[in-house]
């Protein structure tokens, strides 16, 4: 509704200003009114781009709270949602600028000279149809863009995870050469959306131009021959362009928000959470039967199936990109499955309240998040109604105590985002001692120790001992000291089916 009031004022005073400067140009001094309406449309282009800024800033912040809590990547969350910037403040309200001011140049015309109307008239759908035209393969090139980009972060994400065991099997350089292949296909893909916006770009302006001089011509012949008035053939010339205009920027600004069209269509295809009349999950095996996960057209699992009793512990191995960390989003319902089962004692995940389902399950990422706040703070993440003696039992038990109380406050430390103050092993064991104050029956550990030294991960490797007692567990793991700690050990490579 804001969007097609902005238009309807704009169209206005577009109208206004040109109906002012041909009587002004044609003898008919009205300089005042001429200046306060150039003035207003001015101040009105202004305060436009203002609004239309917060109006997309809104939708952008609305749009990231839904996908936070659908468990969308940070791809998505970070470039994505940038990406949406043209197309909320400059291609939907040009969308509703497009419908509504060349309806009212033709209506002022129409009243004034209706051969000119006529001819607009005739040539304005000319626009919509080649833009159409082009816009269909540049929405093709866009999406595929965005899908290079979504893999190239996926990828870099696990491989940057993933460094210390890549290097230490030599598979460094490898990975460096896929991470540069994906780059320079993205790079390409980026060239050909370009290449498509630039050549749409010069058919609208092409056609618009020649509808124009369609007008012009013909305006100018009968002004000569006396059988049109000089104000109205200004007015005609001056309206002319206007009637075109918002259709030829509709082009431009559909190709700058063509990657944010895709992102709104990436972003409608993260799963919905659970409605609230979904089942509480019960407790009990963990089956994964047959699933099928794509990113792009490419499955990173494909058919794979994998079954974990209670009480058991199972370690994913595998190298990098072969999808151990898009196993364990899917099991925890945050990546959807194109094909296949999962569920937990015997309900299909999709049936599942996802948030109760999650209360059962102490997840410990690659790169936990700490948040800006004390050291007690973060541990209760866990259980925020935790007492402080079982915050400090939590820290015992994850082998975090000892350095927690060495800070200068203790667990009242106050630490910055990310946990700024805090080492990367002392990160992984504020994270490891939340989930145990969590006390859940499942547990879900992502390489916790990639990225530590020796005595880091020792320490790391202990505490998720502690953890892992009594509790069903899947994990994902390279090095001996985790591999240790699981009673079944599973590798994964891509396009391998387990038995």
């Amino acid at each position: 509704m804001t969007y097609a009031l902005l238009a309807l004022v704009q169209g206005l005073l577009v109208v206004a200003q040109a109906d002012l400067l041909s009587r002004a140009l044609s003898g008919d001094p009205l300089l005042l009114p001429l200046v306060l309406v150039v003035a207003g449309r001015a101040a009105f282009t202004f305060g436009q781009g203002t609004i239309h800024g917060w109006a997309a800033a809104r939708r952008k912040r609305v749009l990231r709270v839904r996908l936070l809590e659908r468990g969308a990547d940070v791809t998505l969350l970070g470039r994505g949602l940038d990406a949406l910037d043209p197309y909320f403040a400059g291609y939907l309200p040009q969308r509703y600028a497009a419908a509504v001011i060349p309806v009212a140049v033709l209506v002022r015309l129409a009243m004034a000279d209706w051969p000119s109307a006529l001819v607009i008239a005739a040539t304005l759908p000319l626009i919509p149809v080649f833009g159409a035209l082009v816009g269909r393969h540049t929405k093709q090139a866009t999406e595929r863009q965005w899908g290079q980009l979504h893999r190239l972060g996926g990828h870099f994400l696990d491989v940057v995870a993933g460094l210390p065991t890549l290097r230490a099997y030599g598979r460094d350089a490898a990975q460096a050469t896929v991470v540069r292949a994906m780059a320079d296909g993205h790079r390409r893909a980026t060239v050909r959306a370009l290449r498509i916006a630039f050549l749409s770009s010069f058919v609208l302006e092409i056609v618009a131009t020649l509808s124009v001089a369609l007008v012009a011509v013909p305006a100018g012949l009968r002004l000569l021959s006396g059988s049109l008035d000089l104000r109205v053939a200004l007015l005609v010339l001056l309206l002319a362009p206007e009637a075109y205009l918002p259709l030829r920027l509709l082009g431009t600004r559909f190709h700058a928000a063509a990657e944010g069209r895709a992102v709104l269509d990436q972003a409608e295809a993260v799963p919905e959470p659970a409605p609230s009349g979904a089942r509480t999950p019960p407790a009990g095996r963990i089956e994964v039967a047959e699933i099928v996960v794509r990113y792009e057209r490419e499955a990173v699992l494909d058919r794979f199936s994998l079954t974990v009793e209670p009480g058991e512990r199972v370690a994913i191995t595998g190298p990098s990109g072969a999808g151990k960390s898009t196993l364990l989003r899917a099991v925890l319902g945050f990546t959807g499955t194109e094909a296949g089962r999962i569920s937990v004692g015997g309900t299909d995940l999709a049936e599942l309240d996802l948030a109760a389902w999650r209360r059962q399950v102490a997840y410990v990422p690659q790169r936990p998040h700490l948040f800006a706040g004390t050291v007690a703070d973060n541990i209760r993440l866990g259980r925020p109604d935790a007492t402080e003696e079982e915050v400090r039992r939590a820290a015992e038990a994850a082998a975090a105590h000892d350095f927690i109380a060495a800070l200068p406050l203790g667990y009242r430390t106050g630490l910055g985002e990310r946990g700024l103050g805090l080492s990367t092993g002392q990160r992984q064991r504020v994270a490891i001692a939340r989930a145990y104050l969590m006390d859940a029956p499942f547990v879900v550990l992502d390489e916790p120790t990639a990225r530590l030294d020796l005595h880091s991960e020792a320490l790391v490797a202990e505490a998720a001992a502690r953890l892992l007692e009594g509790r069903t567990a899947l994990l994902v793991a390279h090095r001996p000291a985790l591999l240790t700690l699981a009673d079944r050990v599973v590798h994964l490579a891509p396009g391998e089916v387990p038995a």
